[in-house]
């Protein structure tokens, strides 16, 4: 989605140029950040008595972060400027992005292996994709679903249905997955008029305040006085890789297709894999490497479909047939 000149005076300065190639390089970096996130998250989030207030204490941290990141950047400025119309969305970022699946996911993680966990987690492109084309536009070409079904067979490879036991943990990590599905759609239709710093600032302050007022009613934040300093050590820890992750996920979804993004952060689950494989001492099987291979082979296939495909309809602006950007 191409923004107005209106739109680019107003959003904060970045640091990288709004290509797609770009926004694919920062959804690789991305994968990275949250394929190590979710292997310290499966031993923080254990570490701490309670789930949802280490996910508030952490979202705080990256709250901060993203803050002091926005206000450096000129992004308050920004903030300002934004039509009062998208606060409505901008709220309900904040809720379906920024709190509940946050309260979801760590209380399933908290029940779920790591594995299991990034392994739905990393479903997200499938319900992303299936949601992009009605409200996004992003069309999908035959090459693009084939490498979608190949990242999806990849996964089953590095972690077989067997592997994992489904309970009351995956149930929650699916929902949350499903909430994030929608929260992609929303926030790419905002990153055409706000920046990427700045939205990831605003879903973590708006969510935070949800869950400090979750914590609340639910009486819960006693618990935070009790906390000692390994607990806070990793709620610091987290939240400021937290704060990476939002921060190159937004900025790789303002330049690149939300389909293209979140098949990437499929990578995600493969450094999951790899940094367990070696906690355990344990290389892993043929078939695994396999599903490694697949995976990063498929995205590399829609990486390069969706580069091929802005290209062309920037080459054919003047002949636009009804064309999407991932694929013809």
């Amino acid at each position: 989605m191409l923004r107005s000149s209106a739109s680019r005076r107003m959003t904060a300065p970045s640091a990288f140029p709004n290509t797609v190639g770009w926004g694919i390089a920062l959804a690789v970096g991305a994968a990275l950040i949250s394929g190590l996130a979710i292997y310290l998250n499966g031993f923080a989030v254990k570490q701490l008595p309670d789930a949802a207030v280490y996910t508030t204490l952490k979202n705080a941290v990256a709250a901060i972060v993203l803050v002091a990141a926005a206000i450096a950047v000129g992004g308050l400025r920004e903030t300002r400027a934004i039509d009062h119309r998208r606060w409505g969305a901008i709220l309900a970022v904040g809720v379906v992005g920024g709190s509940v699946p946050f309260i979801l996911f760590f209380t399933g993680l908290a029940q779920a292996s790591a594995p299991s966990a990034a392994f739905i987690q990393k479903t997200l492109f499938v319900w992303v994709a299936l949601l992009a084309a009605p409200l996004l536009g992003e069309r999908l070409g035959v090459a693009p679903i084939l490498a979608l079904g190949v990242l999806f067979v990849g996964q089953l490879l590095v972690l077989p249905p067997s592997g994992i036991a489904w309970g009351t943990g995956e149930t929650l990590i699916l929902a949350a997955t499903l909430f994030w599905a929608a929260e992609t759609i929303l926030v790419k239709r905002l990153l055409g008029s706000v920046g990427s710093i700045s939205m990831a600032t605003l879903r973590m302050t708006v969510g935070l305040v949800i869950l400090f007022a979750y914590l609340a009613v639910t009486n819960r934040i006693s618990t935070i006085l009790e906390l000692g300093p390994v607990e806070l050590g990793w709620v610091l820890v987290t939240g400021v890789i937290l704060a990476g992750y939002v921060g190159t996920w937004f900025a790789a979804l303002q330049r690149a297709p939300a389909s293209l993004v979140t098949s990437v952060l499929v990578v995600g689950a493969v450094i999951t894999g790899t940094l367990t494989a070696v906690s355990k001492g344990a290389p892993p099987s043929p078939s695994v490497v396999g599903g490694y291979v697949l995976i990063v082979v498929a995205i590399v296939v829609i990486a390069v479909t969706a580069r091929r495909s802005v290209a062309l309809l920037e080459d054919d602006t003047s002949r636009s047939a009804p064309r999407g950007v991932f694929g013809t």
